[in-house]
């Protein structure tokens, strides 16, 4: 079991902590945002079916793996032998943009015992990294946020995944609604709330020109990866100047 302590200090004379008051913090923060995780969870639980599926099955990959895009690149191997190499390098390639934010998050949790840093890191995906790490800039000592935020998310997103399996068929085209733009337009506010230095606006946006320009001739997820690194290295050398 992990330890999570309970400080009863004042904020400012507070070491770097995992409480269960943040983790608290954390599914409230993020409980408006995860309500339009639901239409993606309902979005890959019918696409499990038709690639072959069972409900069961569908719900534990959402439950082990809590990626969507990984999720539904892996389909593309039903239901066709499983080549595990192959499915092995996709989900790493969708993924790796996480070495870069666990990386992003290190001053941070790297406070934390290694048992915490795990259990805030569990259930790490974009939306609760775009939230917290400002929040740790700007002073928060409780990596619950993190935690919690990530929690919620993954509960919906498994609930989708549940709902979508089950009875997707006949709740129809989700995007009809709208609520493909609900993520797009969080991550944008996230990332322009952030542009407040000069330095900031040049790296930020030759990693979205490059993201952009690339997504429809690289493999998926490598977009991302190579926007990152080319806006990392541009925002090294405008702060080295």
């Amino acid at each position: 079991m992990v330890r999570i302590a309970t400080p009863d200090i004042p904020p400012e004379d507070r070491k770097f902590v995992l409480t269960w008051r943040g983790i608290l913090r954390g599914v409230l923060r993020l409980t408006p945002i995860s309500i339009f995780v639901i239409p993606f969870g309902v979005g890959f639980g019918v696409a499990a079916i038709e690639n072959g599926l069972s409900v069961l099955q569908a719900m534990v990959m959402s439950a082990l793996v809590f990626s969507g895009a990984a999720q539904f690149a892996s389909l593309d191997f039903w239901p066709e032998p499983v080549d595990l190499v192959s499915l092995a390098l996709v989900m790493f390639a969708v993924n790796a943009r996480h070495i870069m934010t666990g990386a992003a998050l290190s001053p941070w949790l790297n406070q934390l015992s290694l048992r915490s840093r795990w259990s805030a890191l569990a259930l790490l995906s974009d939306p609760n990294f775009a939230d917290s790490r400002p929040a740790f800039q700007s002073g928060e000592k409780d990596a619950g946020i993190l935690l919690g935020g990530g929690l919620i998310l993954w509960l919906n997103w498994v609930a989708g995944t549940a709902l979508g399996a089950v009875a997707g068929a006949k709740i129809g085209n989700l995007q009809t609604y709208g609520f493909d733009v609900v993520m797009v337009c969080f991550f944008a506010a996230s990332i322009t709330g952030r542009l407040n230095q000069r330095s900031a606006i040049i790296p930020a946006v030759l990693a979205s020109g490059i993201a952009v320009a690339t997504l429809n001739w690289l493999p998926a997820g490598w977009n991302i990866i190579v926007a990152a690194l080319a806006g990392g290295i541009s925002g090294v050398v405008a702060h080295g100047k």
